[in-house]
C-alpha cells in the first residue's frame, strides 16, 4: 500500500506563502489521481485541489482559486501545493490523498473523499497576525 507524508506547514502571517509537499513512501504515484483536503477545527474535512495522473488537468475549490497551485512530480513521488496570499480562514491542518482506480467524471470525483484509499497524516498550516 501507498504511505504518504506531508511536509511544509508552519505558522504564517496573512498575505505570506507557503509550499506544501506529499511524498509517497510506496507505490508509483504515477498512476493515481492526487488531491489536496483540510480541516479547520470545529469543521468539516472539505476539498482543496486535484490532479488527474497526467499533469494536465487540475481543479481547485473556489476559496482557493487564484492561490493555491497543484502540482506533481512523478519520478520524485511528490506532490504538491503552492499557496499564496493566505488568509486566516485559510488555518486548517492539509491532507494529501491518492487513488489508484480511474474516474470518466474526474471533476466530480476528485472532490469526494470516498474517492481515495490512501491518507497523509497532514500537516498544519497556521495564518494569523
Amino acid at each position: 500500500q501507498v504511505q504518504l507524508v506531508e511536509r511544509g506547514g508552519g505558522l504564517v502571517q496573512p498575505g505570506d506563502s507557503l509550499r506544501l509537499s506529499c511524498v509517497a513512501s510506496e507505490g508509483t504515484l504515477s498512476t493515481y489521481v492526487m488531491a489536496w483536503f483540510r480541516q479547520a477545527a470545529g469543521k468539516e474535512r472539505e476539498f482543496v485541489a486535484g490532479i488527474t495522473q497526467s499533469v494536465s488537468i487540475t481543479t481547485e475549490a473556489d476559496s482557493v482559486a487564484g492561490r493555491f497551485t497543484i502540482s506533481r512530480v512523478n519520478a520524485e513521488n511528490t506532490l504538491y501545493l503552492q499557496m499564496n496570499s493566505l488568509k486566516p480562514e485559510d488555518t486548517a491542518v492539509y491532507f494529501c490523498a491518492a487513488s489508484p482506480r480511474y474516474f470518466a467524471n474526474f471533476f466530480t470525483a476528485v472532490r469526494a473523499q470516498t474517492t481515495y484509499d490512501y491518507w497523509g497524516q497532514g500537516t498544519q498550516v497556521t495564518v494569523s497576525s
